[in-house]
């Protein structure tokens, strides 16, 4: 995975964003390996969404959740939720099935 380290994306408070399969993040993060593995889940997202549609469910889902959950929103994404759930594993993205992201919602 790409990783692009600046001052600009992601926006302050947030140590690195995801886009298109490209990891940024803020100058002076440290970037872990568990780092690296949550944001490689996000990108086999991606891929079984085809990219575009990933962003679009992620952020109607985060507005749903936004409703029942107020700041603890994105810890309840499927989407995060899987990603948390299995980035301490170095074997997860060998077994990972497509769409396991569904299991989570």
């Amino acid at each position: 995975m790409k990783v692009i380290e600046n001052s600009i994306i992601p926006p302050k408070g947030f140590a690195g964003i995801n886009l298109f399969g490209v990891l940024f993040v803020r100058k002076g993060v440290v970037v872990s390996e568990r780092m690296i593995r949550h944001e490689a889940i996000h990108t086999e997202q991606m891929k079984d969404l085809l990219f575009v549609p990933f962003y679009l469910v992620y952020v109607i889902e985060w507005l749903v959740k936004l409703l029942f959950y107020a700041s603890k929103a994105y810890r309840n994404v499927s989407f995060e939720r899987e990603a948390y759930a299995n980035d301490n594993d170095v074997n997860y993205l060998s077994t990972r099935k497509r769409f396991s992201f569904l299991k989570y919602m």
